[in-house]
């Protein structure tokens, strides 16, 4: 059956995936692509029934679309929820008012809570293009933003997204700013402290800059794209859980600007805080830990920073009723063995199994960690550590470690690179400094963390002596393109991990 409204297009599933983006394709051709004046990269509005999306236009030539028809990519097509053959309606979007606190920001100007929800319920919505969220985040960087600005983004953060209530009076949650590879404590954590009887529904991010977040990771040995009724269920019957913040839409906004963040490599301070305690306010957490890692290639690369930072976070975490507790921690190397999402898999059940080879500085971070907060929820001030660690050594911590993977899909094993290289030392000596950077780097090139199984094992602490063609650590791929990458890399930055002369 013909349409008669000139507007109306067939819609046809492409098939094509462009991540989150939603992209409309039109022949240069159609009738309403000429009518309307669209070009390619125009933004237009799709509308089947009451749901509306934004799509950036993509424009085919020759007979790649029937007459009358608009292809969708994958990401469109799930948006816009519609079945191939279709009519749409196509038009010129409405504008875009919440752009011109945008502009402001760009000039310098201070935006309020208003302003900030204004501008995240239309990122939301899809009615801004990449461009546009680049010149959000970039506004939001270039400048120091205050106390009540950053307290104003966090709380529409929260606003545009969906909240939990734990009906507890003490829900815990742990994160850490990142920028220490392997640092991968949250799963160990969340064990010990549901198995306490304590509440930790804990959501996670995917990697912005580094090789492996926690929700990549975790991933490795656990379904983490749950529902948010799915996310309910686990920790009713477990206490807790680990899972990727990003499919249960508590702070959809951040899920978006992440995307662009991690194409850019920024991760600016205001957007850390806000990213950060959006998303536990979120989660309904009432009390949060926050591990602050200092070192000469951490994140934050001395002491003072990262006091400044602490200080922002419990500022922001009062204005919106959170109680925050910071832990500034040694970020001076690597944490564990393993750099990619199934080495550091790896590392946390040889932690939590109680194996002998399990990373000491691994299980010790967990741990104070996890008394801490044990100690934040009422246990005796002083008695945390030790009562973390015996939950831990009674298998208490590895058995509910499984029930929660359990009730999230199931364990999983993780997966092995077929591809993996050794990098020898070339002196005898005393390792006297480790570059977190340029490893993570390498990890990355290597194709972590896309591939599970790719990334590095490190051999050597600080500290350690070595020997001439000892391994210092070894480079984990899964194709030999991605491996010769990585090993290009290193060659460029052999000073990845120093040999001092060796001591007499």
């Amino acid at each position: 059956m013909e349409h008669d409204n000139s507007n109306q297009l067939r819609v046809r599933r492409m098939g094509i995936d462009t991540h989150q983006q939603a992209i409309a394709f039109m022949s240069r051709d159609c009738h309403v692509c000429r009518s309307e004046g669209f070009n390619a990269l125009s933004r237009i509005a799709l509308r089947n029934g009451q749901l509306e999306i934004i799509a950036d236009l993509d424009i085919v030539e020759g007979d790649g679309l029937p007459h009358g028809a608009v292809g969708l990519s994958e990401a469109a097509w799930k948006l816009l929820k519609a079945e191939d053959g279709d009519f749409v309606h196509v038009s010129h979007p409405a504008p875009l008012t919440s752009l011109g606190s945008v502009r402001a920001k760009l000039h310098g100007q201070a935006l309020d809570e208003a302003a900030y929800q204004a501008i995240l319920v239309d990122i939301v919505a899809g009615r801004y293009s990449d461009v546009h969220l680049t010149a959000f985040i970039a506004a939001c960087a270039g400048k120091p933003m205050t106390v009540a600005e950053i307290g104003g983004l966090t709380s529409a953060m929260v606003t545009v997204g969906q909240r939990l209530e734990w009906g507890s009076a003490v829900v815990l949650d742990k994160h850490c700013v990142g920028g220490l590879p392997g640092n991968r404590t949250t799963p160990l954590v969340v064990a010990i402290i549901a198995a306490n009887g304590l509440l930790i529904p804990k959501t996670s991010s995917r990697a912005i800059t580094s090789p492996a977040g926690t929700a990549d990771t975790m991933e490795v040995l656990a379904p983490v794209n749950l529902t948010l009724a799915q996310m309910r269920a686990v920790v009713e019957r477990e206490g807790g859980c680990v899972v990727w913040g990003g499919a249960v839409s508590l702070s959809p906004a951040d899920d978006i600007l992440i995307r662009i963040e991690r194409v850019l490599d920024i991760d600016s301070e205001a957007q850390l805080v806000a990213s950060v305690l959006s998303k536990k306010v979120a989660a309904g957490a009432s009390h949060v830990l926050i591990d602050i890692p200092v070192g000469p290639t951490a994140k934050l690369r001395d002491a003072s920073a990262a006091q400044q930072l602490a200080a922002l976070l419990h500022s922001v975490g009062d204005r919106v009723g959170l109680t925050v507790q910071t832990h500034l921690s040694d970020g001076t190397q690597p944490v564990g063995r393993g750099i990619g999402p199934a080495l550091e898999a790896h590392d946390i059940l040889a932690v939590l199994q109680g194996r002998a080879d399990a990373p000491r500085d691994l299980r010790e971070r967990a741990v104070q960690l996890a008394g801490k907060l044990l100690e934040l929820a009422g246990t005796p001030t002083g008695q945390g550590y030790a009562l973390a660690c015996a939950t831990l050594d009674s298998g208490a911590a590895w058995h509910k470690f499984l029930a929660i993977c359990d009730a999230q899909g199931g364990l999983r094993q993780p997966p092995v690179a077929p591809q993996q290289y050794p990098v020898v030392s070339e002196r005898a000596g005393l390792v006297c400094s480790i570059d977190n950077r340029v490893l993570a780097r390498i990890a990355k090139l290597a194709g972590a963390p896309g591939a599970a199984a790719a990334g590095i094992t490190l051999h050597v602490r600080l500290g350690d002596q070595v020997t001439p063609a000892q391994p210092l650590f070894t480079v984990h791929a899964e194709t030999r393109g991605e491996l010769a990458y990585a090993l290009d890399y290193y060659r460029q930055h052999t000073d990845v991990i120093q040999i001092s002369e060796e001591r007499p």
